[in-house]
């Protein structure tokens, strides 16, 4: 059944709170060892779905709304692309993978964010994303023994701030207050996320992200359902087909804006080439688009723990193929990552644990 039928008369519709207690049902999906004993586990649910709706894999609550965070920048910046915004400041591949980044705050992605930014008519002081040191531990120490300071540049959203900021300006509205839910940018970033989800989301469960934009209460089934899309968008207009491509051929291009070092979109991106998009958000969620098998992703780990995403995710696209074993072994570490005491030595694993048929 298709998940916008499933999901017609869930409490998102109705903007119920939904029961936390059937998170209790997930499955414990990654496992923590140290030593010869498992310390800790994690529970999560996980959809695979193709673009008719149809759930091809899954376990856990895929009906229970979750905000899926920064995992579908890549949604949220098919505005930038359909509206004509990116050519029309000849974005590159650099800016559109910002756009759809939680990037670390590198010397690359804050340069890039810098010039883009002045392309427009517009500084750092026009984010309204809020500021925080880079992420990168080097480029923080960098930052911090040269005298600077954190500024809404180094937050990890900026690129997609600054796509935000480049729609305002395409369209003619003011760049004050772009964040708020009434503003064009975001109703147009609201209307992509109903057309792809198939959900009518104005009485969805609703709150402020991180980077201060809206954050929409979604079911997990939906959120596959518009990666695929994203994907294989042939059932939407002309215009949203060739946004769609555009994002997945920039991300495949320039996996390193999407992340950074030492990150795992970037890491696996970089061996999976246009075959994934990928991207992980707060709180344990992840998203991913397969193109070539017409498939979407969306998981959400229940106490929002990033490893355990990160394993969960790329277990999938091992059981899909979009991994094969000798991709995965040269991703081994990033896989199921060892746990390293401080000396460097390891002393355990982050592993699947997933029932079924993994």
């Amino acid at each position: 059944m298709e998940p916008v039928e499933r999901n017609a008369g869930h409490p998102a519709a109705a903007g119920q709170e939904p029961d936390p207690s059937q998170a209790s049902a997930n499955p414990v999906v990654v496992e923590v060892t140290r030593g010869n004993m498992i310390e800790s586990r994690h529970r999560a649910a996980f959809a695979v779905v193709d673009t008719a709706g149809g759930v091809v894999l899954s376990a856990g609550d895929l009906e229970r709304p979750i905000y899926p965070r920064s995992a579908i920048k890549s949604l949220q910046a098919l505005p930038l692309l359909e509206s004509g915004a990116a050519a029309a400041f000849g974005l590159g591949d650099a800016e559109i993978a910002l756009a759809c980044a939680s990037h670390g705050g590198e010397p690359r992605h804050v340069e890039t964010v810098a010039a883009w930014l002045a392309r427009i008519g517009c500084s750092a002081a026009d984010l309204e994303c809020g500021a925080h040191l880079p992420t990168h531990d080097p480029s923080m120490i960098a930052l911090l023994r040269g005298g600077g300071e954190a500024g809404a540049i180094h937050n990890n959203c900026s690129g997609k701030h600054t796509g935000f900021l480049t729609l305002a300006r395409h369209l003619g509205k003011s760049t004050k207050g772009y964040i708020g839910y009434g503003h064009a940018v975001q109703q147009h970033v609201l209307g992509v996320l109903e057309s792809m989800t198939g959900l009518e989301l104005s009485r969805a469960p609703r709150g402020i992200d991180g980077c201060g934009i809206p954050v929409i209460g979604i079911p997990l089934g939906n959120l596959a359902l518009a990666m695929a899309r994203l994907g294989d968008p042939h059932d939407q207009p002309e215009s949203r087909q060739a946004a769609c491509a555009r994002i997945r051929q920039a991300v495949a291009a320039e996996p390193f804006m999407v992340a950074g070092s030492g990150r795992f979109c970037t890491q696996v991106m970089t061996v999976t080439g246009a075959a994934a998009l990928i991207k992980t958000g707060a709180e344990g969620v992840y998203c991913a688009s397969l193109p070539g098998l017409g498939l979407g992703v969306a998981l959400k780990v229940d106490d929002g723990a990033t490893r355990a995403g990160n394993v969960l995710m790329g277990r999938l696209l091992r059981h899909f193929g979009v991994l094969d074993e000798a991709q995965a072994q040269v991703l081994e570490d990033v896989l199921e990552p060892p746990i390293l005491n401080r000396a460097g030595l390891t002393v355990g694993q982050v592993r699947n644990t997933t029932p079924g048929p993994f």
